[in-house]
Formats: structure tokens, sequence, C-alpha cells
């Protein structure tokens, strides 16, 4: 084995053993009897006091572990540097924060490694859910120990998906959307609809919206070794740790439906995230918006 290969392996475990601990932080936080505080950021997402004190957790705990590594976190300040790692970590302390403040289970902690622009290892923990998700390049893909795989679902017509009832039924579409099967509600974390993919639960998961790394390095390997594709919607593969931590989209699905979802989706013309000047705006090119 290479040494590259046994890091890698070494570094997935520290990952799981850090889910369970971070998730066992959010979920006490939870179980106080006193009110966890919460306000906005920049931009109105939510933040509670659980989302810092687990980003804090992680910082202390990765940066011990492998202080050579790039840092990369929805809750702190980027630092620049860390395009210059050949690998990053990629946190996120608390996806899904708005469904942990409501008491919905469908929120989890995303740890990931991303090399040279690809996510190679990812571990997802939901805690209310009994569930912990972890994949590394060329490893599979697991949950609670047992190998999952993506569905074979190999057309649109009655295909399981996870995205909003707007973004199927929008009138401009040119060719609207056969009947498909939605999550309701769509799970408010996005690495976990990508987990869900990942385990077959659904069949494919679409976002025509930007995402941040955070949201989806982790799960974008999960995808991968779980015999998937994950991708912006128009097939671009996600390239992370670039100077704006952003892709231009989501589809993720098995091999055969990931072609067919993103021939449809290609004409919508949303901004790459890496222009400055560009906005995330999703229009049909047909100039309908």
């Amino acid at each position: 084995m290479q040494a590259a290969d046994q890091t890698l392996i070494e570094d997935l475990a520290i990952l799981r053993a850090l889910a369970i601990e971070a998730g066992a932080l959010a979920m006490r936080f939870k179980q106080d009897k006193r009110e966890t505080r919460n306000w906005e950021k920049t931009g109105g997402s939510p933040v509670t006091e659980a989302d810092i004190a687990v980003n804090e957790l992680c910082a202390a705990r990765l940066g011990e572990a492998r202080p050579d590594y790039g840092w990369l976190s929805e809750e702190t300040a980027d630092v620049p540097a860390r395009r210059q790692k050949q690998r990053c970590w990629v946190v996120d302390p608390i996806d899904g924060t708005r469904a942990y403040m409501r008491d919905d289970p469908h929120w989890c902690v995303g740890l990931a490694i991303v090399e040279d622009g690809r996510a190679v290892a990812g571990v997802l923990y939901a805690p209310e859910l009994g569930a912990l998700y972890e994949a590394r390049d060329g490893g599979g893909a697991y949950l609670n120990g047992e190998m999952i795989s993506v569905s074979d679902c190999l057309a649109e017509e009655g295909c399981r998906l996870i995205t909003h009832q707007g973004m199927v039924s929008h009138k401009s579409w040119p060719t609207p959307w056969p009947r498909v099967i939605l999550a309701k509600p769509s799970p408010n974390a996005t690495l976990l609809r990508l987990a869900f993919v990942a385990d077959g639960t659904w069949d494919a998961a679409i976002a025509l919206s930007h995402k941040s790394d955070w949201d989806l390095a982790a799960g974008a390997i999960l995808v991968q070794e779980a015999g998937g594709v994950s991708s912006t919607h128009k097939g671009e593969p996600f390239a992370f740790n670039r100077h704006a931590p952003v892709q231009r989209s989501l589809i993720a699905a098995g091999k055969r439906l990931h072609p067919l979802l993103v021939q449809r989706s290609v004409i919508v013309d949303i901004s790459d995230p890496q222009d400055p000047d560009g906005s995330s705006a999703p229009t049909i090119n047909n100039g309908v918006s």
C-alpha cells in the first residue's frame, strides 16, 4: 500500500471519530434546558452557538492531527493560504441548521478532505437519524459499516427526486418534466440529500443554485464511491478549494440517470461563481426567468 493511501485511511479514521464527537456535542446543546442562542449571518442564513462550538472542536482536533493541511469551514473566516495546500479539510459543523433549530432530525456534521481540487474522503454523521456515512477514494461508501450503492434508475419518468416542487413545475421548461416522485419535505441539509442518493433511498438530487464547497465535498465522495456521479447542472465536475469555494449547482444521480438530468437542465443559465461579476439567479436560455 502506498504511503498516501495509508495516510488517507488514517485521515478517514480521524474524521469518523471526530464526526461522532462533534455530533454528541451538538446534541448536548439541544438537550440543554437553556435555549441555545442563534442569530443571522450576512446573507440571512442562521447560525447557533452549537455551530460555533462544533466548528471550534473540529478546528482544534483537525489542526492538531494534520497541521500541514488547509482549512475551509462555513463558520470560519476564509484563509486564502488553504489554496496552496495539497490537502484541505472542508467542514460544515452543522449542515441543516434550520432543521437543527426546529427539532427536525435532518441535520448532520459534514467533514471532508479535498486533494488537488477533488474530494477524496468524507464522513457525514446525523445523530438523530442514527446514520454515519463514510467514504474514501477507491474504498467504497458505507452507512453504519454496511456498503451502500446508488439506485439503478435509468429514466426520468417515475424517478425519486430530491428538489423543490417549483423547480419541476416551472412553466419555462421547453419540455415539461414527466411524472416524478418528490421528497416532501426536501431535507434541509444538502449533504444529507447527497447521502440519500448514495444509499439509494432517492434516485437523484438537483439544486439549480450556487452551493458552497462544504455543502458538497463530503457528499460528493459518498456518491462517487457508491457508484454514482455528482456535478454541476452542466455536467462540470466539481473543483473544490478554488478562489471562491462555491460550485455552480448540483446534480447527483446514478450513472445512467445523471446524463439525462444534465441534458434537461443544461439550458438553465447559472453564473460561474468564479466570475466575480456574475449573478447567481437561474434563468432558462429562452429569455424567460
